[in-house]
């Protein structure tokens, strides 16, 4: 569930970081289609909260270092393990594929760190993606961390429908693609939301935290080299977490 208020906030920060100049009340609200009167009172709140500021004078405002400040600050406590940090900063050398950290919230998985590809056909994600928790292999890669019970309600849950061709549609279809990657060594996504993406990951547990580390890219390059690319996350979990983490246990 959205609140709208928070929403809308947030949009307007979007706008500014998209445009990067000031905009008037009415800019803002002809933007967004919202009523004038209900945008004035967020531009006034976030100016008397010393989020924006008037530049010129002249009823254009922008955002004021504040959003920086307090971004920093968050940064500093980023809960992100600095050895995952090192796993993707290795892995997107070593792969030449986008690499990315995700964490489990509710019915989604939610990009945390990201490495890009170089490469000029590539996969581009974000920090702050969402992604359903069930049809993409971070997500079921931090199912299979749940205890069975837990991950049962979440299945429970979920409102299925067909993303892409290869879509698990039923709970019973993402148990099997679990189980299956279970016995595998590693979870794989292959245009089951993202048309034409390949991807392999691994789930790790580093303290009581619960992560997921993945390699994606264009399905062409990704998808006959999986088990290379899962041996390679496996040995970069390895090496650079070294005790401090709890890797998937690798196939009999």
């Amino acid at each position: 569930m959205q609140v709208k208020q928070a929403d809308n906030v947030l949009s307007i920060l979007e706008f500014f970081a998209e445009h990067r100049s000031p905009a008037t009340v009415a800019e803002l609200a002809q933007h967004f289609g919202w009523a004038r009167s209900s945008t004035f009172n967020i531009v006034g709140t976030l100016a008397d909260r010393g989020y924006l500021y008037e530049p010129r004078m002249r009823g254009a405002y922008f955002p004021t270092p504040r959003w920086l400040i307090m971004a920093r600050q968050i940064a500093d406590a980023d809960p992100v393990p600095q050895s995952l940090i090192r796993v993707i900063d290795r892995l997107v050398e070593d792969t030449d594929e986008t690499v990315w950290i995700a964490g489990a919230s509710g019915l989604h998985v939610v990009v945390l760190e990201v490495r890009e590809s170089p490469q000029l056909l590539r996969y581009a994600a974000q920090a702050g993606t969402r992604l359903p928790i069930h049809v993409t292999g971070s997500g079921q890669a931090l199912m299979a961390l749940m205890p069975v019970a837990q991950r049962d309600a979440l299945l429970g849950r979920i409102r299925y429908q067909s993303y892409n061709r290869n879509s698990p549609t039923s709970a019973d279809e993402v148990r099997a693609q679990i189980d299956a990657s279970l016995a595998r060594g590693w979870f794989m996504s292959a245009s089951a939301y993202s048309s034409d993406l390949g991807g392999v990951s691994l789930p790790v547990v580093i303290g009581a935290q619960a992560f997921a580390v993945t390699v994606a890219g264009p399905e062409a390059r990704v998808l006959p080299r999986m088990d290379q690319i899962g041996a390679m996350i496996r040995t970069a979990i390895s090496d650079e977490c070294g005790a401090d983490c709890l890797p998937l246990p690798a196939p009999a």
